[in-house]
């Protein structure tokens, strides 16, 4: 029951970002080396960077900096002199980026097919009261790390975890994630047109499941096996590879919490 109320709290947050994170492009231009993103699941801040990430449908290594956490802050604080966040690191470019709207031009202008940010991206608020909201109605999950593991060491390979920014039940895994302070790389799946939009077990679009040509979820159907259902957890280093959000969040914490 506690792990419902998390989805149905985590799909309220979804909700009031008016969708945003849920769709985009079936053919990223994804860089030859990955980019880096220091950040916490809770913050409005980095929640714009994400939305963002989603729609030009990029993968991108996730090193989180919960509150009170011990290991990546001290990297950001190394790299560009202040603990604050988001942070972008792009080894191609060789740009380390504060800001967010800073980061979100710089995706556009690199990532994007236009090179240009469009309109609804290119002017947030200074103060991101929706995406506050959206915070504290998830129950500020991913904001503070979880004390029981502030001495413990990262695992030795990067965690991989298939989602979207919308979907909550791939927020409470990312939640749980940025509290163990578990870094990972995190596979955009976003939806890539109207026949992807529902959930796996009852999509707007009736009968059998069929991606996108040459589309990005066609190659993730390749990986997961099957239908496209997140989130999907792959752990190297125990060789565990699983689905079902409830049972990923409690692999996590009897693991590495």
């Amino acid at each position: 029951m506690n792990h419902q109320i998390k989805v149905i709290q985590a799909l309220a947050s979804s909700l009031l970002e008016g969708g945003r994170g849920m769709q985009g492009t079936a053919f990223p231009q994804q860089p030859e080396k990955p980019l880096q993103l220091y950040e916490f699941e809770g913050s409005p801040f980095c929640r714009r960077v994400r939305e963002v990430l989603t729609l030009l449908n990029l993968d991108y290594e996730v090193y989180p900096c919960p509150k009170g956490g011990q290991k990546y802050r001290k990297i950001v604080q190394e790299k560009g002199g202040k603990q604050q966040f988001p942070f972008l690191v792009d080894e191609n470019s060789g740009v380390a980026l504060y800001e967010s709207q800073d980061i979100i031009h710089y995706l556009f202008q690199h990532y994007g097919k236009t090179g240009k940010t469009p309109q609804k991206f290119a002017h947030y608020p200074q103060l991101p009261v929706v995406a506050l909201a959206g915070t504290l109605v998830n129950g500020a999950r991913g904001i503070w790390i979880n004390k029981k593991i502030i001495d413990r060491a990262a695992p030795a390979e990067l965690l991989e975890l298939w989602g979207f920014e919308a979907s909550p039940f791939t927020r409470v895994v990312r939640a749980t994630l940025a509290e163990l302070e578990l870094p990972f790389i995190y596979h955009n799946v976003a939806k890539e047109r109207w026949q992807d939009m529902g959930p796996a077990v009852l999509r707007f679009k009736p009968g059998k499941y069929q991606a996108l040509a040459g589309g990005k979820r066609e190659k993730v159907m390749n990986v997961m096996g099957r239908d496209i259902q997140v989130p999907y957890l792959v752990d190297p280093n125990t060789g565990v590879k699983m689905f079902e959000s409830a049972a990923i969040v409690k692999y996590l914490n009897k693991h590495y919490g």
